[in-house]
């Protein structure tokens, strides 16, 4: 009952750890699946499979974050042999690591959410790690406004993972503002711009199919003024323009025109053109959703950057590493309740070839720096404070 604490006695309470806040979120969105107004399904069909610049996109972070070089250290030696690195060298059956951060990240990007289902090793390291997909799987809500379980829903069945004490799921999310369950995916922020995208490319394949302007257009001038051919004139002129100038056989084949016949040459109009810059600008703001420089991408006319390496690293540096320092603190934050020791997974730095510039400055100002000790040296540099051989 809502009063029941005006009955209840003066006895010891007991403590427990608790977000202050926690109740009044459970009570904005408890039970309910959060989604914009464009569901992940449709976004994926539209943005991913129907979008050729949302389809690389999301392949072109999610295979650079997926083929970083990732190393395992805690405060005193980076591991060469863990089995943590064998778990993630080897995650299930039928993926390596690749395949499964791939998948991971690509999730992430489409759906704002990733989960990492983890099989078997309930006393240590789990056996087998797999990526759910995000559109089926859906937040269960306690009353202090954390979750309790996930739902994994496929073809009317669903599965419930307890979340309770502990969790066979990772769930790795995007920030969203107005929502504490489920992340935000460029995706939605890029919505718009891949319909107009889309919208452009099905209103030329129908000009194209429909109603094209041909290359130019024959016009007839007979005497006296006569500008109508007669009906076996008309006729005998589209059969010799089917026959002889239609094709890839004939193409470049010079045209002889007869009496009181001319060609004019036809062009786009300006608001064809017009039309294109539309569909290429709203290219640029998919990629800019994503934060893909447009001349990876094969979007011309971008002079952000001076040349292609700087737009490459550029894209390390702001749009992967970001990414992929996220997801592996996530990832090894999970794993680690598994074991109960201490570690951090994240990406190796110095084996990026695009930051290669900037690691080599950054070795030399630390290796000059006489006022540092060694360990604040290591610390700079990311590597663990004591050496291994210490």
């Amino acid at each position: 009952m809502m009063f029941d604490f005006l009955r209840r006695g003066t006895g010891d309470v007991i403590e427990a750890k608790a977000s202050a806040t926690g109740r009044v979120v459970s009570v904005q969105s408890a039970g309910r699946v959060a989604w914009s107004p464009r569901d992940t399904v449709s976004l994926t069909r539209t943005g991913f499979l129907g979008n050729p610049v949302g389809f690389r996109s999301v392949k072109l972070i999610a295979e650079a974050a997926a083929a970083l070089p990732l190393v395992l250290q805690n405060a005193e030696q980076r591991f060469e042999v863990h089995p943590m690195l064998a778990l993630l060298a080897r995650p299930n059956g039928a993926q390596g690591r690749a395949e499964l951060l791939e998948a991971l990240y690509a999730q992430l990007l489409l759906s704002g959410d990733g989960y990492v289902e983890a099989v078997g090793g309930e006393t240590g390291v789990p056996l087998e790690l797999h990526v759910l997909r995000s559109d089926r799987m859906s937040v269960v809500p306690g009353a202090d406004g954390w979750p309790v379980a996930y739902e994994y829903a496929v073809g009317g069945r669903k599965h419930r993972f307890d979340a309770t004490q502990g969790t066979p799921v990772c769930h790795v999310r995007n920030f969203h503002p107005q929502d504490d369950h489920y992340g935000f995916s460029p995706m939605q922020a890029a919505a718009m711009a891949m319909d107009v995208h889309n919208s452009a490319s099905r209103w030329s394949k129908a000009l194209l199919d429909n109603a094209a302007r041909p290359s130019g257009a024959i016009i007839y001038k007979g005497a006296e003024g006569q500008g109508t051919l007669s009906n076996d004139q008309y006729e005998r002129l589209v059969s010799e323009m089917e026959s002889h100038h239609q094709g890839a056989r004939n193409a470049g084949r010079p045209m002889l025109l007869e009496g009181g016949l001319d060609w004019k040459p036809m062009g786009f109009s300006p608001s064809d053109m017009e039309f294109q810059q539309t569909k290429e600008a709203a290219a640029r703001e998919i990629a800019l959703a994503f934060g893909v420089p447009p001349m990876l991408i094969g979007i011309q006319g971008d002079a952000t950057y001076a040349n292609f390496q700087e737009a490459n690293r550029a894209f390390y540096r702001l749009t992967v590493l970001p990414l992929v320092t996220r997801v592996t603190a996530v990832l090894a934050h999970w794993l680690s309740g598994f074991t109960g020791e201490v570690v951090a997974l994240k990406p190796d730095l110095d084996q990026v070839p695009a930051l290669s510039a900037e690691r080599d400055a950054q070795w030399a100002r630390v290796a000059g720096a006489d006022f540092l000790t060694e360990a604040e040296k290591r610390k700079l540099l990311g590597l663990p404070v004591v050496a291994a051989d210490e």
